[in-house]
C-alpha cells in the first residue's frame, strides 16, 4: 500500500482541496419512453448512476479534484463504471472488483413529471461486500472532504467499512459532508431507514438534503422551519434543504436564508440533487469561509442551482452534469 500511495503524492499535491466520494456506483436502466411504468416500457437507456460516484464526476467536471471509493463486481459493468470514473477525470485508486458479486443495477422509471421510481438488483451486490480491511485509508486522509450517502450503511461489511472511513477522515480533520439520498426499497422497512440515516447524522460537518427527505427524517411538514431545524445539531456548520424548481434553504449556526432556483425545462430529475453537491463541494474545497460570510454562501448555492437545474435538463445523470460555463450561462440569463 505504501509505494502506491508515495507513487500518486505528486499528483494529489498537484491537485489541492481533493474530495474523497465514497459508496455506491450501478448501471441505472432507464425506460427510452418518458411517463410509463417499467412493465409498458419498450426499451431502456443504460446509464451509470449512483449518487456518491455522481457527485465525484459533477467535481471533476466543473474543475475540482475528485476521488472515488467502492467496490464494483469483476464483470462487464463494473469495468465499464470505473472506466467512466477515469473518462470523467476521477481518481479511481480507491475501486476494487470482487470476483464472487456482481456489479448493482437498478431500474428507474420516469413518471410523466420527470420524478423517479426505482427498482433495484442487489442480492447483495459487489458494492455492498466492501469491507474495512479494503479501505484505501491513504486516499481518505489525503483527501479536503470525505463525502458519503447512506445506502451504503444499509448491510454489512459495507457499513463497518462507512463507519471506519468516515472516523479516519474525521481524526484526519478532514471536513464530512453527508448526502443521505433515500432509498426506501433497499432499507428493510421506513423506519429502518430513518434509523440508519440518524445514526451518523452528528457525525457531518455538513448536510444536504431535499425538502422530501426532511418531510421523511421528520414525519412533519417539509416547508415548517421547526421541523428543519429539528435536524440541527451543534457542531453542524451547513444545513442546506433543496425545494426542487423553488432552489434551496440554507441554516448555519450564525444565520438563514433561501436562494432561488431556475425553471428549465425538466426531462430526468436524476442527478441533479448530485449536480447540486457536487457543485458544493468544489466552493467548499476551495474555500470553507462560505460557512461564515452568508454573502459567498448565497453566491455558491446561486452557482449549485444552478448546476441541478441544468442537470435536469437531459436523461441520466453523469451525461447530463453542467460545466462551469453552461451553470454561468444560466445564471446570466437571470431565469430564476
Amino acid at each position: 500500500m505504501a509505494p502506491l500511495g508515495d507513487a500518486v503524492a505528486p499528483a494529489s499535491a498537484a491537485a489541492p482541496g481533493l474530495v474523497v466520494s465514497f459508496g455506491e456506483m450501478l448501471i441505472d436502466f432507464v425506460p427510452d419512453v418518458a411517463g410509463v411504468s417499467l412493465a409498458e416500457s419498450g426499451g431502456f437507456v443504460k446509464a451509470p448512476g449512483g449518487a456518491p460516484a455522481n457527485v465525484a464526476c459533477a467535481i471533476s467536471k466543473l474543475g475540482g479534484s475528485s476521488a472515488f471509493i467502492g467496490k464494483f463486481g469483476d464483470d462487464e459493468f463494473g469495468h465499464m463504471l470505473v472506466e467512466i470514473l477515469k473518462q470523467n477525470g476521477v481518481n479511481a485508486e480507491g475501486c476494487l472488483f470482487d470476483q464472487h458479486a456482481r456489479t448493482a443495477l437498478a431500474f428507474v422509471t420516469l413518471k410523466s413529471n420527470g420524478e423517479r421510481e426505482f427498482m433495484f438488483y442487489r442480492n447483495p451486490s459487489a458494492d455492498m461486500l466492501l469491507t474495512e480491511a479494503e479501505l484505501n485509508l491513504d486516499l481518505i486522509r489525503r483527501a479536503r472532504i470525505f463525502h458519503y450517502g447512506s445506502i451504503s450503511l444499509i448491510t454489512e461489511p459495507c457499513r463497518s467499512a462507512h463507519v471506519a472511513a468516515m472516523r479516519a477522515a474525521k481524526s484526519a480533520g478532514i471536513l464530512c459532508s453527508y448526502d443521505p439520498n433515500v432509498r426506501l426499497p433497499l432499507w428493510p422497512s421506513a423506519q429502518a431507514a430513518r434509523d440508519g440515516i440518524m445514526s451518523i447524522w452528528k457525525e457531518a460537518d455538513f448536510i444536504k438534503v431535499s425538502d422530501d427527505e426532511v418531510a421523511f427524517l421528520t414525519q412533519g411538514d417539509a416547508t415548517d422551519e421547526k421541523n428543519v431545524l429539528s435536524l440541527w445539531f451543534e457542531g453542524l456548520k451547513l444545513l442546506i434543504v433543496t425545494d426542487g424548481e423553488k432552489g434551496c434553504r440554507y441554516f448555519t449556526k450564525d444565520f438563514k436564508g433561501s436562494v432561488p432556483g431556475y425553471s428549465v425545462n425538466t426531462v430526468d430529475t436524476t442527478g441533479a440533487g448530485d449536480a447540486f453537491v457536487g457543485s458544493l463541494l468544489v466552493s467548499v474545497s476551495k474555500d470553507d469561509s462560505i460557512f461564515y460570510n452568508e454573502a459567498k454562501l448565497r453566491e455558491v448555492l446561486q452557482f449549485s442551482n444552478a448546476c441541478g437545474a441544468i442537470c435536469t435538463t437531459k436523461k441520466g445523470a453523469i451525461p447530463a452534469l453542467p460545466t462551469t460555463a453552461t451553470a454561468l450561462e444560466l445564471i446570466s440569463k437571470g431565469s430564476n
